[in-house]
Formats: C-alpha cells, sequence, structure tokens
C-alpha cells in the first residue's frame, strides 16, 4: 500500500488584497488616520509644564492630562479594563466585529503597511507579478525600499509606545547623542521588531491563528446580531453575463461571479460561503459588489451589514436580553467609575504599628504603643496638614507634630507614640486624621489599634490627612 503524506499545517499563501473605494473603505480610512494621530501625537502633548500622558512606572505616577494615579487607584484600572472588556462584548452581541475591522492596532498597522506596499509595488496585479518575477535592479530596489518604510515606520511606532513610559523628549534626545538607557533600548527593538513582524509578514495569520477573539466571538454572536452576510437568495444561482442579458431570463441571480469581493478581503476568505470565523469585519467585501451592482445597474446590498433573521425574512431585534445586560452592566460600572474619580482622595494616610512590640511599660507603669504615620501627597502641589486626635481622654500623646509638610507626590513620615495609664484596660481600636490645613475637604483617616496586656474593649483613634 502506497504510504500517504498529510501535512500538519496548511502552508499559507500569500493573499494581495485588492485596493478597493467606497463608503466603508473611506471610514477604515478615516479611522486609521485618526487613531494613528492620537497614538503618535498624544506624547508630545505637554500639560502644566509635564507630559500629558505618561505612565511612569519607576515613580510609580500615571499621568492622565489632569489627573494623577497612584498604585493606591490600582483598582480604577482594573474597572477600565472590565469596561474595555464589556464594550468589546456589547458591541459584537451588537454589530459583530467592529472593532477588529476598524479599530484593532494588528488591523490599523496592517492598513498602513499595505498602502505602503501599494505605493512602492503597485497595484494587487503588479505586485503579483512583481513577486513571479526572476531577480532584478528593480525588484531589489522596490522590495529594499518597502522594507525600510516598514522598519522605519516599526521604529517610530516603538519610540512613540516607550514615550508612553519614558517622557518622550528626553528619549529622542538621548537617542540622537546615543546615550539611551539599555532597558529602553530593548524595548525599542523588541516593539520594532514586533510591529514590523506582525504588520509587515504575517498580517492575517494574527487574526486567524493568534488572536483569541477569533475563536470566541462566536458566542457572542445571535441571530439578531448585526453581521456582513451575503444574500445567498437573491445572488443563486451566480454567473457572469452582459450588461445587456436579462438575468431573470438567463435564469441568473445577481451575483456575476467576478470575485471581487474575494480579491479585496484581507483575510481571503469567500464571504459567499457565509459567516466565518476568519471574517474582521472590515466591509471590504461591501464595497467591492456594490460597485459592481452599480456598474451592472442592479440593486446594491448584496453583500450588506444584516441578520440572520433578516436573511430568513424575519424581524430583527436591536434591544434583546443579551444587549440589554450588557448595556446595563456597562452602564453602572461607567457611573461608579466616574464617581470614583470625580470623588478621589487627594491624600492618603497610612499607619503602621511598631513591628517589634506589641507595647511597652514605662518605669511608671503606663502603657505605649508606637505608630509609624506615612502621608502621601497625591496632588502635583506641596502641602500642610495638621494631625489630630479625637478621644483622647485617656491618652497621651508624643511626637505629635504642630504641622507637617509634605512635598507635591511626596510621602512624610514621622513617629507617634500614644500612652495609657497603668489603670488603662482594653484593646482598643483607634483612629488617626489627617487634614490639610488650608483645605480642610482633603482629608484622609486610618485605622489602627492600642493594645495593652489586660481585657479586650473596642474604642476609635482617627487621623485625617489631606
Amino acid at each position: 500500500m502506497a504510504a500517504i503524506e498529510q501535512e500538519l499545517y496548511k502552508h499559507r499563501q500569500k493573499i494581495y488584497p485588492r485596493e478597493v473605494h467606497g463608503l466603508f473603505a473611506y471610514c477604515r480610512v478615516a479611522g486609521v488616520i485618526g487613531l494613528l494621530g492620537v497614538y503618535f501625537f498624544i506624547p508630545w502633548v505637554t500639560w502644566e509644564n509635564r507630559q500629558a500622558v505618561l505612565f511612569d512606572l519607576p515613580e510609580r505616577k500615571f499621568f492622565v492630562f489632569d489627573f494623577v494615579f497612584w498604585p493606591q487607584d490600582l483598582y480604577l484600572l482594573c474597572a477600565l479594563l472590565v469596561i474595555a472588556g464589556l464594550s468589546l462584548f456589547f458591541f459584537t452581541s451588537l454589530a459583530g466585529r467592529l472593532w477588529c475591522g476598524y479599530s484593532c492596532p494588528q488591523t490599523v498597522w496592517t492598513e498602513l503597511f499595505l498602502w505602503i506596499e501599494r505605493k512602492v509595488e503597485g497595484s494587487r496585479m503588479q505586485q503579483m507579478r512583481l513577486d513571479r518575477a526572476s531577480f532584478s535592479l528593480e525588484k531589489l530596489w522596490k522590495k529594499s525600499f518597502k522594507h525600510a518604510l516598514w522598519i522605519i515606520i516599526s521604529l517610530v511606532t516603538a519610540i512613540t509606545f516607550v514615550g508612553y513610559f519614558t517622557p518622550i523628549s528626553g528619549l529622542a534626545g538621548s537617542l540622537l547623542e546615543l546615550q539611551i538607557h539599555p532597558w529602553a533600548a530593548f524595548w525599542i527593538a523588541f516593539f520594532t521588531f514586533a510591529t514590523y513582524i506582525n504588520a509587515g509578514w504575517l498580517r492575517e495569520q494574527v487574526c486567524l491563528y493568534m488572536c483569541p477573539y477569533a475563536r470566541f466571538q462566536s458566542a457572542m454572536f445571535d441571530s439578531d446580531t448585526l453581521i456582513i452576510s451575503y444574500d445567498e437568495s437573491r445572488g443563486e444561482p451566480r454567473g457572469p453575463r452582459s450588461r445587456k442579458v436579462d438575468r431573470r431570463d438567463a435564469g441568473l441571480g445577481d451575483c456575476i461571479n467576478c470575485t471581487m469581493c474575494v480579491q479585496v478581503c484581507p483575510t481571503g476568505i469567500d464571504i459567499r460561503d457565509g459567516l466565518q470565523y476568519q471574517c474582521i469585519g472590515c466591509a471590504a467585501c461591501i464595497d467591492a459588489c456594490d460597485g459592481i451592482m452599480e456598474k451592472m445597474q442592479y440593486p446594491k446590498g448584496l453583500i450588506r451589514y444584516t441578520t440572520e433573521n433578516e436573511l430568513r425574512g424575519k424581524r430583527s431585534k436591536i434591544i434583546r436580553p443579551s444587549t440589554a445586560i450588557y448595556a446595563a452592566v456597562l452602564s453602572l460600572i461607567l457611573v461608579a467609575v466616574g464617581y470614583a474619580i470625580a470623588n478621589r482622595e487627594f491624600v492618603d494616610v497610612n499607619i503602621i504599628r511598631d513591628r517589634n512590640v506589641l507595647y511597652r511599660e514605662a518605669s511608671d507603669g503606663a502603657i505605649e504603643n508606637v505608630y509609624t504615620v506615612r502621608i502621601l501627597n497625591k496632588e502635583e502641589r506641596a502641602r500642610y496638614y495638621r494631625l489630630e486626635v479625637d478621644g483622647l481622654q485617656e491618652f497621651d500623646v508624643f511626637a505629635e507634630p504642630e504641622q507637617i509638610f509634605v512635598d507635591a507626590g511626596a510621602v512624610s513620615e514621622f513617629t507617634v507614640t500614644l500612652r495609657a495609664e497603668a489603670e488603662f484596660s482594653g484593646s482598643r481600636k483607634i483612629m488617626f486624621r489627617v487634614a490639610a490645613q488650608d483645605d480642610s475637604e482633603i482629608k484622609s483617616e486610618s485605622a489602627a489599634r492600642f493594645i495593652s496586656p489586660w481585657g479586650s474593649n473596642d474604642y476609635w483613634l482617627t487621623f485625617r490627612t489631606a
């Protein structure tokens, strides 16, 4: 019996997407220009003598225009990630892969690289002929020039990305002087390579095999989800014909089998085969088909945004349980995050007990507890704070400063000793309060506990920090 050989992986065939014009193509180009513009421009925007958007990891501060976020605000980052996930689910349930087709970085940078390729190597057919041609000086310079432009774009992309974490003006200066920090150099090289490979070489392979979203998107689809579909009832039977031939007399549908919808597809699928996970929802096939229908003087919409129910002649519902739940949960989280950001505390106080001993006995028999007070000023201006202790009838306070100076974005640390008479008994809760001297609304408080060797009661002592 003859041996049967079978490949484990399908050999990749390079896809040459044809350039297409139309409403959705213009929307996609506008999205690419807008997103790339924001990405490359934002790091150079200054705000109050600093970079407007800067994620300063060494200083543990995230600057977003007028807001400064600290590690204590990590819950806000978690909430933003939840909002991003729910938004993706909501829009996918409503209108399919809008993110993939118009906003995904892989799509945006691939569109840019494809545009460069067309400008250098020509149209789809010219690119195919160039790849099939034998070695020549023309082929060498076109390929070299294209890849050089790709590498330059990748390098600028990487420098900009690192500029979100390192002040980009200083980063650019260190690059020009060839005195860049090794870690910055590593990440610039890494993201240059990643951008060049993903957008220039892998392209649709990232969407088909590397991105997990392509695999689980179907779980969010239902019969009322707006998707790009081919109207089989109108298009079949397909076949070529002259514009002078009446398709009804010839027994043909509206599809002339020109394969334009396949030629413009960046993932190389045939939308006429039905909904496929490879479809990224870019709508290039809609523009291509509408152009052919216009030339044939047929109604547009043979390929269009529609729903499975509409294709079956049923009524589609925009508001349904899945979209309503996503919208409700998303709205609640947005309101909660907005409220949390608007009511953030601009000062934080942390109380740390002496870890060496729970308590100590003075020579006169009194009980002392020692605390370290740390005040974090989250504002971009220095402030003076006052320390207040409530309900200290049974305590004496030692080393309590009359006023505490904390520089902008700095931490002030000092020691406070609480002393109780020998007759005092109980383990009591206490609260420390710190407030700004010039603005009592800027305040914070933190709980602690006074421990003695006798009994157990509850008591609060408060520090408010502002």
